[in-house]
């Protein structure tokens, strides 16, 4: 009986549900979640949040540029999001001469907004269609059931939209494949850019403060949705008009304190609090270190190329931040998981279930199982991780692979001169995007690298086959480094960067002449001995692994069928809303960190002409003045910046807007802190916190840095 009793006090802990943890479903809160809201602070009724019959805060919230959240704030269409989110759109419409990154750019009005390749997406509908699918796929599972299901939603996604390219839906699987709902989206395809303020406030800190508090960032961009003259979505025309929202924020410039109510809504990207401790321990072991070290030398040699050539920097500029921004998470999730025994605790959980479970064949030997599939993957994990953080961290190595379709389709006895031609076209248009973007004094030194590191570093049993010897054979001047005279050889004679060799190939293209190139051999021999050798391991361990998780979730609500309607799923790219209160913390002894930083500390990091400190002589002029208008907070008669608060986010959740219990927004999330870094695999109740840009310096930023006044005049102010 005392058996019984710790299991199932163990199984209560695998659904951790602490007050500020989850990122729930706002169309399924559910009223035990609802009142802890209200207890925290909330003075809205659930149809305010989410309602399908008449408009409400979702309406508002949008999935920004395919990988991040925004939200509309005026009856105009405004959007606010990151400075971060907005970045590839401001980079492409900057020139050196006219540079928006460097150095800002408001337009003075609507006829100046620029326009962009960006869309944003409005959640129109959502329907359970767990039914619809578990009744096609029976008891199918690994492979077939994958092939099966895939099919399915297709199918329901073809139904929905049909070939409306203003219309998107995705189906969500929760729980590990234990549930699934459609999304069905109105995609609005012309959307121009208002305002950003220069990088020096945007990216304030820079590498640097990433992931740290306290930060002093700006890190916002402002955009507009336009639409036709009927108001419905369209491409980017002349004569569209602003869009005219179902919904907008009201924007309070009130100001908070420490405890007060906070809300995020917004499109979470992904989480794995499900899973097993083999999971874990292979990312601590093997996925992340490696991640990390072959990212670290990516950023060293393009940084190298950007703090020489301004034109550099505008050129690699968000292909940087991307690589480095999770660079620094993985390094710091490593850490954390360590730090805190993520992998022990998860072991204690799985003892419960595997307790509960004996006698119960459905689920009795899961952990068994588990153990297999690991120990028969793991071997290969570094392989896989060199291949896609390593060899096609290369951008030339990545481009050339794409030439493997057309190989394929010249190789063929029968092929049409049509198909070719057509193929042909659209390998010259990626060639010309590929130049666009590429640096090859980095990236000649980023390959060298890491076929270098590759060698060294992985079973020498899963190299490609005769790669290296016949590396060493050609390249063997005993008193220059091979890899570094390998590297300048394919950069040198491939037709990549050659016009009058891609001239000749697309005038009389075969298969030979790029089975011949040495950049696409270098792609060919790693992606081949891949896909012969290692692709179907992957393939089989992936499967078996969501059978299993999809098991596990299944019995862990069977051993307490009450959790789930008070379980939030992971995240998965899909609405959702997590609520806490702005809130300080205690990091490590003898510390506590305030929850809110200020113009003060601003100046204080500013290191004049530094990469990631500098600042607009424009903002350090206003605050010698003092000028900070209708922004300063009247509690400590100073301009916040940034605050913090404990909501449960994640990736994709930046330019989320940050609500107060009253349906106002306060501020816009940006980041998380280094001491929670697990929050992926692992939620840490007392450490997470949300970095957040105060709506008060992003309104201060736009009309007394930025002289744009006329955009506040679009707000609603809340006072």
């Amino acid at each position: 009986m005392k058996k019984l009793f710790i299991s199932l006090v163990l199984v209560c802990t695998m659904f951790r549900s602490y007050a500020d943890e989850g990122m729930w479903l706002p169309m399924l809160l559910g009223q035990q979640v609802y009142n802890d809201m209200v207890k925290k602070g909330l003075k809205l009724k659930p149809e305010q949040l989410y309602s399908i019959n008449k408009a409400s805060i979702k309406d508002a919230i949008v999935i920004f540029g395919g990988g991040c959240t925004g939200e509309i704030v005026s009856p105009e269409g405004l959007i606010f999001t990151n400075h971060h989110c907005g970045y590839g759109a401001i980079a492409a419409a900057s020139t050196v001469e006219a540079n928006y990154l460097r150095d800002g750019f408001w337009a003075s009005d609507k006829s100046k907004e620029i326009s962009s390749t960006l869309n944003v997406k409005f959640l129109n509908r959502i329907e359970d269609v767990t039914t619809k699918i578990n009744n096609e796929l029976g008891n199918l599972s690994g492979a077939e059931r994958t092939k099966k299901y895939n099919e399915i939603v297709s199918k329901i996604i073809k139904e929905v939209i049909g070939d409306d390219e203003f219309k998107d839906a995705v189906v969500g699987s929760m729980f590990k494949g234990n549930q699934f709902f459609l999304y069905v989206y109105d995609v609005y395809k012309d959307i121009r850019l208002v305002g950003t303020p220069p990088e020096s406030i945007g990216k304030f800190g820079g590498d640097t403060d990433n992931w740290e508090w306290p930060r002093h960032t700006g890190d916002f961009s402002v955009f507009r949705v336009y639409t036709d003259a009927n108001g419905k979505p369209a491409k980017f025309n002349l004569n569209n008009i602003p869009m005219k929202p179902k919904y907008y924020l009201p924007v309070s410039i009130k100001g908070f304190k420490d405890g007060d109510y906070s809300m995020i809504f917004g499109y979470p990207g992904g989480t794995n609090r499900y899973e097993s401790s083999y999971g874990v321990k292979l990312a601590t072991d093997i996925n992340n270190p490696t991640l990390v070290e072959l990212r670290a030398v990516r950023l060293k040699y393009m940084f190298e190329q950007m703090k020489k050539d301004p034109a550099v920097k505008l050129q690699l500029a968000s292909r940087y931040a991307g690589i480095a921004n999770y660079w620094k998470f993985f390094d710091g999730e490593t850490r954390q998981l360590l730090k805190f025994d993520t992998y022990g605790a998860k072991q204690k959980d799985e003892e419960a279930f595997n307790n509960w479970a004996k006698g119960k064949p459905e689920y009795e030997n899961i952990f068994s199982d588990y153990e297999k599939i690991y120990n028969e993957w793991r071997p290969y994990a570094k392989l896989r991780q060199y291949l896609n953080e390593g060899i096609f961290g290369s951008p030339l190595i990545a481009y050339v692979t794409s030439w493997g379709t057309l190989e394929k389709l010249l190789a063929k006895k029968d092929y049409k001169p049509e198909e070719v031609k057509k193929a042909v076209e659209k390998a010259t248009e990626a060639r010309k995007s590929f130049l666009n973007n590429e640096n090859k004094k980095s990236d000649q030194q980023i390959l060298a690298a890491v076929v270098s590191m590759f060698y060294s570093n992985v079973d020498k049993t899963q190299h490609p086959k005769n790669f290296y010897e016949d590396l060493f054979n050609k390249y063997n001047d005993i008193e220059q480094n091979p890899y570094k005279m390998f590297a300048a050889d394919v950069f040198e004679n491939t037709m990549a960067f050659d016009d009058e060799k891609w001239k000749s190939f697309t005038e009389n293209p075969s298969a030979a002449t790029i089975a011949d190139d040495p950049a696409y051999k270098v792609a060919h021999a790693f992606l081949n001995n891949y896909l012969d050798n290692y692709a179907s391991k992957y393939s089989d361990f992936v499967t078996k692994n969501n059978d299993l998780g999809r098991l596990y979730m299944k019995g862990l609500f069977e051993m307490n069928p009450t959790k789930m309607n008070s379980t939030y799923p992971d995240a998965n790219f899909t609405m959702r809303v997590s609520y806490g209160n702005v809130k300080s913390y205690v990091p490590k002894d003898a510390v506590k960190y305030d929850y809110y930083t200020t113009i003060d500390g601003v100046i204080a990091k500013y290191i004049k002409g530094d990469y990631e400190f500098d600042l607009p002589s424009k903002l350090i002029e206003l605050y010698k003045n003092k000028d900070f208008g209708q922004y300063i907070d009247k509690t400590t008669n100073k301009l916040v910046v940034n605050f913090i608060t404990n909501n449960d986010i994640t990736g994709g959740n930046s330019g989320s807007p940050v609500i107060d219990g009253k349906g106002n927004l306060i501020g816009l999330a940006f980041d998380g802190n280094a001491e929670a870094l697990s929050h992926k695999l692992a939620f840490d109740k007392d450490l997470n916190r949300t970095i957040c840009v105060d709506v008060r310096y992003v309104l201060w930023c736009i009309e007394k840095v930025g002289g744009a006044k006329h955009i506040i005049d679009e707000l609603t102010l809340v006072k």
